[in-house]
């Protein structure tokens, strides 16, 4: 590749915690006869400001090497912009570039890099805040806070999340909502709303992949149920995946949508990161505002 290529390693990614990652990417990308700049972050204000300089220098090609959190930072300061993002999987779940059909092998995903095969994808905004997978209120976002709360008293991740589920269904499971597309209003009381980049394989706790994301919609998931017992074994059976076919699953598809709540300040979830935000919710898509590289298609 012949553009300058600046690399924003997040040391604290899943895979980048083990090890000398940064050597074995240093000798990756010289093996690919690639020459780059590396700057290591510790922490996430580190990766904005990493992204955001890199974002306003001459680079053409700004890699991502990290979990999803990581690649979502970074891809915000490149939307709408003439730059690339580069993606390196070093995450956990990395459902980004899962979806994208990047190698989640690290010399194989920089031979991806070396290739310089490019793609548009759209990417979703809520109150001025990008998401390049998803964002949601209600459910999730209660599970993450109360998560990390319990594995700040040494409790496990996923021990955690389960006791942070339980709790929710017994405390305050359900969210009145009213949302605003196209010109109509619906009033929904639900545990959760999901709004997705383009579509997902929705089976609950088990958000599957995406086909495309390059479609120009936003995918909006809700869940609604009569009472906390109905809810719980509603739950249960989707853990076999078979939301989609529940009759108090409901999906929509649209390019925008507002979300209001009674609440004047919510939690939101976008790609794994919990804020809070004033109501209502503005959402939208942008369609093909990111470029970045893929695998060449066969």
């Amino acid at each position: 590749m012949s553009e300058d290529i600046v690399i924003i390693l997040n040391a604290c990614a899943g895979s980048a915690a083990e090890g000398s990652p940064q050597d074995d990417l240093r000798d990756a990308f010289r093996v690919n006869d690639i020459a780059a700049e590396f700057l290591c972050a510790s922490g996430g204000d580190e990766i904005q400001k990493f992204a955001k300089d890199a974002a306003a220098g001459p680079a053409g090609v700004i890699i991502a090497a990290g979990g999803d959190g990581t690649v979502s930072t970074v891809a915000s300061e490149l939307v709408n912009t003439s730059k690339t993002l580069g993606v390196l999987p070093l995450g956990t779940l990395n459902n980004f570039s899962k979806d994208l059909q990047i190698p989640q092998d690290v010399a194989e995903s920089v031979k991806v890099i070396a290739d310089g095969f490019t793609q548009k994808i759209d990417v979703g905004e809520v109150n001025g805040r990008f998401f390049i997978n998803n964002s949601s209120i209600g459910l999730y976002p209660h599970i993450v806070r109360k998560r990390e709360r319990h594995q700040r008293l040494g409790h496990g991740k996923w021990w955690a999340a389960a006791w942070a589920a339980w709790r929710f269904l017994w405390v305050s499971p359900f969210l009145k909502v009213k949302l605003k597309l196209d010109g109509n209003e619906f009033l929904r009381k639900t545990p959760f709303v999901f709004v997705g980049n383009n579509d997902y394989e929705m089976d609950f706790y088990n958000i599957g992949r995406r086909s495309r994301l390059d479609e120009g919609k936003l995918s909006i998931y809700l869940l609604h149920r009569s009472g906390r017992t109905e809810l719980f074994l509603l739950i249960l059976r989707t853990l076999f995946g078979r939301l989609k076919q529940a009759k108090d699953f409901e999906e929509i598809r649209t390019t925008d949508v507002t979300i209001n709540t009674r609440r004047k300040r919510i939690h939101v979830a976008c790609d794994g990161e919990v804020e809070t935000m004033n109501t209502p919710l503005q959402y939208r898509i942008h369609p093909r505002a990111l470029r970045v590289i893929v695998p060449r298609p066969e």
